[in-house]
């Protein structure tokens, strides 16, 4: 096993890691990109109602994330898959029995009061948020539970977040076909969104889980979680990359357990997570009312909603790809405060923006190789701070997340009520 451990992972066994999140990609891109206007323009639901029942997602999330990310770490695997995958495995059935009711019509109560579609919409909403911390954090801690090596890591996390902008290019690229079906080159009414694309949602709903659960399938088949290395093998491992110790200056370089009363006593772990959640804020918010702004306030036709994310990820796809290259030579800080002046940039750019204008394509160029920098590199810097201390990896990544999620979750709800979009 030791052995195995030294030796790293092959192409193949990267590969089977980095589309173990695609089921959540793909869904986080609707929930983010979607949900909020296929409430606003398609359900006309009530703003306020809209922004809590993100926030209900949010907050769930953010509380099933650590306790989540405990018990991964405390609990045994079942059916020989490890507990990483068992709880992968358990995740992905709660988001595949759920998800796909959110943009479907209540049954039973279509026509029904917003606030009662309110309270049958919840239900799901928690599953979904339950089953996507369970797949989140189980996959990111595998990362440092495959690898001791810096560079895999940072690679690992490179070919996930590669996959991340594949899936969600995946959906804006399927949702840009559904909805430029029946609709006429002239604007108008009819280029705008409205009830009548609601089956398009269904639809797809639908091809997004189905893609889902086969990259799921892979992951399951391709990637062998292998039990810890011992404490000898870890307590004699060096850390050889240099610029890991100069951006996170660790209060210990040999290995020792770490609990999670150990991580709340490292000021670190609060830096690290307030970068996190930063990272996350400007990723997230950015996909949630970018379809808005371009209907909105651009008065771009509803197929933009499609488009315009999907040049983001094709950009910040293409940046990924070089985040290894650029992180071992600019080191993390260099690299993030990069990712800072270009998402700076890019905000800027929106903001002075005409309504009509194209310059939408390119300031959406910037968006995308900003939040990539940012989230990759953010990622790898979590991943140097649990280092060898992987047994208890997975509460590190649902702290994390924590932050992220109840940020996120408030910063909705303050838009929705001080600033709704319709």
């Amino acid at each position: 096993m030791a052995n195995i451990y030294k030796e790293g992972l092959n192409f193949r066994q990267r590969l089977a890691y980095s589309v173990g999140h695609v089921l959540n990609d793909l869904t986080a891109s609707m929930w983010f990109s979607y949900l909020i206007i296929y409430l606003h323009q398609v359900k006309n639901f009530d703003n306020n109602l809209s922004g809590d029942l993100v926030m209900i997602g949010q907050v769930s999330d953010a509380i099933f994330t650590p306790f989540v990310g405990y018990e991964s770490d405390r609990v045994k695997g079942l059916w020989k898959m490890g507990k990483r995958k068992t709880w992968h495995f358990i995740g992905t059935i709660c988001v595949v029995c759920s998800f796909p009711f959110l943009f479907v019509d209540c049954i039973t109560c279509s026509n029904a009061p917003d606030y009662a579609q309110f309270i049958y919409f919840v239900p799901f909403v928690v599953i979904f948020q339950f089953g996507w911390a369970s797949v989140q954090i189980s996959h990111l801690s595998l990362i440092p539970d495959l690898t001791p090596d810096e560079g895999q890591r940072v690679g690992l996390n490179g070919m996930r977040y590669a996959f991340t902008v594949l899936s969600n290019m995946a959906v804006y690229g399927i949702a840009w076909v559904l909805l430029a079906v029946n609709t006429s080159n002239t604007s108008g009414p009819d280029n705008m969104l409205s009830a009548a694309d609601t089956n398009k949602f269904r639809v797809l709903v639908l091809i997004v889980v189905g893609i889902g659960i086969f990259f799921s399938l892979i992951f399951y088949a391709g990637v062998k979680e292998h039990e810890r290395v011992d404490d000898e093998m870890q307590s004699n491992s060096h850390i050889n990359n240099s610029d890991a110790l100069d951006s996170i200056e660790r209060s210990f370089i040999k290995h020792q357990i770490m609990t999670w009363k150990c991580w709340l006593k490292e000021h670190q772990f609060y830096q690290i997570a307030v970068i996190y959640m930063c990272t996350r804020l400007y990723v997230n918010l950015s996909q949630v009312y970018l379809p808005m702004y371009l209907t909105e306030t651009l008065k771009i036709d509803k197929e933009s909603i499609a488009i315009i994310p999907l040049i983001v990820y094709v950009s910040g796809f293409l940046t990924s790809l070089f985040m290894r290259l650029i992180n071992k030579l600019a080191g993390r800080k260099f690299t993030y405060f990069m990712g800072i002046l270009i998402g700076i940039s890019a905000s800027v750019w929106f903001y002075f923006i005409p309504q009509g204008s194209k310059q939408v394509y390119g300031a959406a160029v910037l968006l995308g190789a900003g939040g990539s920098t940012l989230l990759v590199t953010s990622l790898a810097m979590t991943s140097d701070l649990i280092s060898m201390n992987t047994e208890s990896g997975a509460f590190v990544y649902g702290a994390m997340s924590f932050t992220d999620k109840l940020s996120n979750g408030v910063a909705v709800v303050l838009i929705q009520q001080f600033h709704p979009c319709t």
